[in-house]
């Protein structure tokens, strides 16, 4: 089989183009290049051939996408509602196990794989996608999911605990080198994946908890069904661990982002959640100011962080619109104060601007901008009819605010 990268229909590597990734392009040495430049990589090989295509680097960033890899299935099978719960240890003999309490993954034969559909998920090419539907939570790199971890792996085991059976397997460096077999009785149900990155790709690189932590922390702030608990036993008497779960979806992301700031708030945070067929998705937004001169502001779709996009910008506008409404229905402005700006707000603002989408589109170098253009009208509606209503209820905390903005808007 031959590998198809990170993207359907590109089969080929071309092996004096892809040794000079992060140094110049073109040479002095290099003439041009012929069918002798062009090597096709068969199956799995490819994978442990350029790791970095795949997961991004063979660094410590690259062991942290091999967890997330892994923990994709689990996790987004709990916001299917199919479990409860998705435990990730860092073991102290290098590996990485990652447990739920799902349905289980499937054992019975994979139509056109010749073997069970653990085995075919865990060593099989397959269509993946890495733009996820607005329901599910992308943490996959590129949409290859845990074959990457098993073919970067020296081993990986496999335990599924499915029907009141539990079943084994265990792979070396991607293949399976025990069939699938039971192994006595299962309590509950449920899937553990175990694996032990390949010295010989990564060396002596580590996993950072402090990484893995900020990223499901993020996650779990942004999906509110969202459990997950991160365990570090790596080194004797310094175990340490973490939960991630909030209730309170992006209000609590709002009030973890001011964690550090030693100014008070101007108001309560403002919340927005609203589903629009316009725009295929919903949308999540929570803010408020205090008083500081700092913008924090931080943006997601699907999940995913984003740079900037038609989300914020919408949200910018929004805002914008509902504070100069209010300040000139109560006077804060006078008749030859311009109006404010999206750029004029943002003084002490703190915000979590998240949208789901059914079909996102990214943009930019890096695909960090997203550039659905019906979102920018969307979330520029909703804000200002949460916010103007809020600040109509809460005169004092709006002039607080107001003033704040006026008068920042007015030293410039």
């Amino acid at each position: 089989m031959a590998l198809n990268w990170c993207f359907p229909g590109i089969r080929l590597a071309w092996n004096s183009l892809l040794n000079t990734i992060g140094g110049d392009m073109v040479s002095e040495g290099f003439t041009g290049y012929d069918a002798s430049h062009i090597q096709v990589l068969e199956g799995l090989d490819a994978f442990r051939k350029r790791p970095g295509m795949c997961i991004g680097s063979t660094s410590e960033r690259g062991l942290r996408q091999m967890v997330f890899e892994v923990a994709d299935l689990a996790v987004n099978e709990l916001l299917a509602g199919h479990a409860t719960s998705v435990d990730i240890t860092l073991t102290s003999d290098g590996g990485v196990c990652v447990t739920n309490d799902g349905l289980g993954l499937p054992i019975d034969e994979a139509e056109g794989a010749g073997g069970p559909g653990l085995e075919a998920l865990l060593t099989h090419m397959r269509p993946w996608s890495a733009l996820h539907r607005r329901h599910e939570v992308p943490l996959s790199f590129c949409g290859v999911g845990p074959v990457v971890v098993n073919a970067l792996s020296r081993r990986m085991t496999a335990e599924v605990r499915r029907e009141g059976v539990r079943w084994v397997q265990e792979y070396e460096r991607g293949e399976a080198v025990i069939p699938l077999s039971e192994a006595g009785p299962a309590t509950g149900s449920g899937t553990t994946i175990a694996f032990w990155p390949d010295a010989d790709i990564f060396g002596t690189a580590e996993c950072s908890f402090e990484g893995l932590a900020e990223r499901f922390r993020e996650l779990a702030f942004l999906n509110q069904g969202l459990d997950v608990s991160l365990t570090d036993r790596r080194r004797p008497g310094e175990s340490r661990s973490a939960r991630f779960r909030f209730p309170g979806g992006v209000r609590d992301f709002v009030v973890h982002l001011d964690g550090d700031r030693v100014t008070p708030t101007l108001m309560d945070t403002v919340a927005v959640e609203r589903e629009d067929p316009r725009m295929a998705g919903v949308m999540e937004v929570a803010f408020r100011w205090c008083g500081s001169r700092e913008e924090r502001v931080r943006s997601f779709a699907n999940s995913r962080p984003t740079d900037e996009g038609t989300h914020t910008a919408g949200f910018r506008d929004g805002v914008a619109a509902a504070v100069t409404a209010y300040a000139r229905e109560h006077g804060l402005l006078t008749a030859s104060d311009p109006d404010l700006g999206a750029d004029r707000i943002g003084q002490g603002l703190t915000a979590v601007v998240s949208v789901k989408l059914d079909r996102p589109e990214f943009q930019g170098s890096t695909s960090g901008v997203l550039g659905n253009s019906e979102v920018r009208d969307c979330v520029g509606q909703a804000v200002p009819q949460y916010l103007g209503g809020w600040l109509k209820k809460h005169p004092e905390q709006a002039a607080a605010v107001i003033n704040q903005v006026v008068q920042d808007a007015r030293r410039d």
